[in-house]
């Protein structure tokens, strides 16, 4: 009798766990589905958006600013990408391409963002 109730009792904790991962996936989802498509790809440096470029574009460009530091980054097929680095980490080179409004493209070492943003936006330096 016991046994029985044990088996049920994980068994509900299994529908339950499964259900909210079910609710997060679904909802992760709709937020990409709902997310708009960039028109540019922002270079940001310290700050400060040093270039912009449009996101329509086949680019290729090795962005170096200060100490040798740089990112080499890549504008194809309407999505932008950091290809290589001079980061220690080199987590901006394993990120996934981004595309839509609002997605960034981070590196702290180097003091690089690459954020995409539509037609009638502007980058807010403070976030």
């Amino acid at each position: 009798m016991k046994m029985k109730a044990l088996i049920k009792k994980h068994l509900l904790e299994i529908i339950i766990i499964g259900s909210i991962l079910l609710i997060a996936l679904l909802a992760l989802l709709m937020i990409n589905l709902a997310m708009p498509k960039g028109d540019y790809v922002v270079v940001i440096y310290d700050k400060v958006e040093v270039e912009r470029y449009p996101l329509t574009a086949e680019i290729s460009k090795n962005l170096s600013y200060e100490d040798n530091h740089y990112n080499y980054l890549i504008i194809k097929d309407g999505k932008a990408f950091i290809l290589q680095a001079s980061c220690p980490d080199k987590i901006c080179v394993k990120q996934r391409p981004i595309s839509k409004v609002g997605q960034t493209i981070t590196c702290l070492p180097n003091k690089l963002v690459i954020k995409i943003v539509g037609k009638t936006s502007t980058v807010d330096m403070v976030s």
